[in-house]
């Protein structure tokens, strides 16, 4: 089989990495077994609880469990259940194919032409990764100011919850061997660790391949302490003007349940009852600007009354570019995501992951879906054409249709194989959130800038060397064919339509223009509401009171290699640290 005929199995990178969650038999027997888990439309029309907190994802899930220990708490998720027949890794792109309004993954598309996705679903995006787990490195600690103590504790807290050590097959370990001839060294072993150097990490799929998300966590919630609610569209935060206050202070919030009724939450009396915002990158910064906190000028071009011009909301933004090579395999590869990563000196981080027929939707019903998704589209085939080379606008539904129907015509040997992956510290380059509209449903407006910044595109060429030095290596060999050059593996990968950018034939095979041309997302998308610019060391937002923002659109960078790990814990270590605040005195 020719290399370039199994290399179009690439365009199913997106896929790979956005493993799928969870899923139930049904969520009504879910809604059984987790009594304090509601449908929005069956909650009152009024509530008063100590804690709202907004966004039932990766940090709030873990923070709204803690603080359930000693208070009244509600948990405001706009998505459903996980799904628990999608939680195996062999169906993991059961749901990404589904851009359904009820989907666990809401699609959107950056302003640089990067198809990404947000999470919608109880358990935010530890639903939607490819399960890694590694914490952030000392350094990163010691910059943000936290406690060092409290950190390490408060990742075992989630460890203990939910990471496994993976079983690392043929195909990971030859990974690891390749990076450490590759010269990404020491051998670090398994360790949660972020240190320079190969390593395997943890994972949140046990040892028969079922994902655990951080909605696990709330199993370990007070359930008189707790209620979850389904479903709930926050539409905005209330604020009021408070005798002695020298800002707005936040009293309640209001959202919306699927039947379109409005219900109103209020804070209990008490000046150390607060709202928290933990709806993530994309999120936080949105319900702030929806709410009147935001740049003045942007807020009344959509009609909003300005409550605290605050300029940096939105602000900061920033995705960790991910660039990929489809190994083909001469042999069969079996199905793994990451758990092996180096960590390079120079700033780039490179990964794997792999599968023989990876990336094929497992269901009818998900085949289906896949007809209408781009970014399963093959394109070096003669059914296709070359459709990686057409203009972004030319790739119509009708193409991309019918370059999915030819990729379920090619024998299945195509898709034998596994991606290499890198992505860079940082980054340095950012960028920004806007409205779209004042519909809390709809996606803003995002704009990443990717490699906008030279020392960012010269860490993806740093990653992209030595992944090509992984791929001559001795310890790779039995997972590369011998007819194959460096250069055509990098060839076939720079032609597939991974994103809407145009494409430079003449030059893509430079690895900056590799890098900037064949860009993706790896889901690791932060800032928007940093500390220092938003919010303060103790995340509360500055202008207001009793508002803070917990998730990782506080983050200046993405902590270490993957940055669920910190997020989690992050969630687990603010509800220490409120519920002592609480209590003290």
């Amino acid at each position: 089989m020719a290399p370039g005929l199994a290399s179009t199995a690439a365009l199913l990178l997106a896929a790979i990495l956005g493993s799928l969650c969870l899923v139930a038999l049904s969520e009504d027997e879910e809604l059984e077994n987790l009594r304090f888990v509601r449908r929005a439309q069956d909650a009152p029309l009024v509530s008063r609880y100590n804690y709202i907190v907004i966004g039932g994802g990766t940090s709030g899930c873990p923070l709204a469990a803690t603080l359930s220990e000693h208070s009244r708490v509600l948990l405001l998720e706009r998505g459903g259940l996980p799904y628990r027949n999608m939680s195996n890794q062999q169906h993991f792109t059961d749901a990404l194919v589904d851009t359904s309004p009820a989907s666990p993954a809401q699609r959107f598309i950056s302003e640089d032409g990067v198809v990404n996705a947000r999470a919608r679903v109880l358990g935010g995006g530890s639903c939607l990764n490819a399960g890694f787990y590694t914490r952030a490195s000392n350094d990163y600690v010691r910059a943000a100011g936290w406690d060092a103590r409290l950190v390490n504790s408060s990742y075992r807290w989630v460890e203990r919850a939910l990471v496994f050590r993976p079983d690392v097959p043929p195909w990971q370990a030859a990974l690891r061997d390749a990076l450490l001839e590759a010269g990404v060294t020491p051998d670090n072993g398994f360790t949660f660790d972020h240190v320079t150097g190969t390593k395997i990490g943890g994972t949140i799929f046990d040892s028969s391949g079922q994902r655990h998300t951080a909605a696990d966590f709330l199993r370990h919630a007070r359930p008189g302490g707790l209620t979850v609610l389904l479903y709930a569209t926050v539409s905005r935060i209330l604020f009021r003007q408070q005798e002695g206050a020298p800002y707005p202070v936040a009293y309640g919030v209001v959202f919306a349940d699927p039947l379109g009724v409005q219900h109103r939450v209020y804070l209990q009396d008490g000046g150390k009852n607060e709202v928290i915002l933990s709806a993530g990158t994309l999120g936080s910064p949105q319900l702030l600007m929806l709410s009147g906190v935001g740049p003045q000028a942007h807020l009344e071009a959509h009609g909003i009354q300005v409550l605290v011009d605050q300029p940096m909301v939105g602000q900061g933004v920033a995705d960790n570019p991910m660039n990929s090579v489809f190994i083909p395999s001469p042999v069969p590869v079996a199905l793994s995501l990451v758990q092996v990563v180096g960590i390079t000196r120079s700033g780039s981080f490179i990964e794997g992951v792999s599968g023989s027929e990876f990336g094929i939707p497992v269901s009818d019903g998900a085949r289906r879906l896949a007809r209408s998704f781009g970014l399963f589209s093959p394109q070096r085939t003669p059914q296709t054409g070359q459709l990686g080379t057409l203009p972004p606008k030319q790739r119509t539904p009708e193409a991309l249709q019918r370059a999915a129907e030819a990729m379920r015509r090619l024998d299945r040997r195509a898709f034998r194989g596994g991606f290499i992956l890198e992505k860079i510290l940082g980054p340095v380059s950012s960028g920004h959130i806007e409205l779209r509209s004042t519909d809390p449903r709809a996606n803003p407006v995002v704009t990443f800038n990717y490699f906008q910044e030279k020392e960012d595109l010269d860490r993806c060429v740093h990653g992209i060397e030595t992944i090509e030095r992984v791929i001559q290596s001795q310890a790779f060999a039995n997972f590369t064919y011998a007819n194959a050059s460096v250069e055509s593996i990098f060839t076939d990968s720079a032609n597939f339509p991974v994103n809407l950018l145009p494409r430079h034939t003449n030059d893509s095979r430079t690895p900056e223009q590799y890098c900037k041309d064949t860009v993706m997302t790896i889901w690791h998308y932060h800032g928007g509401c940093q500390v220092g610019a938003v919010v303060d060391d103790d995340y509360r937002v500055f202008g207001v009171q009793r508002l803070r923002v917990i998730d990782s659109s506080t983050f200046k960078y993405s902590p270490g290699t993957n940055p669920q790990a910190t997020v989690m814990m992050l969630g687990r270590y603010m509800g220490v640290k409120i519920q002592a605040e609480r209590w003290r005195n």
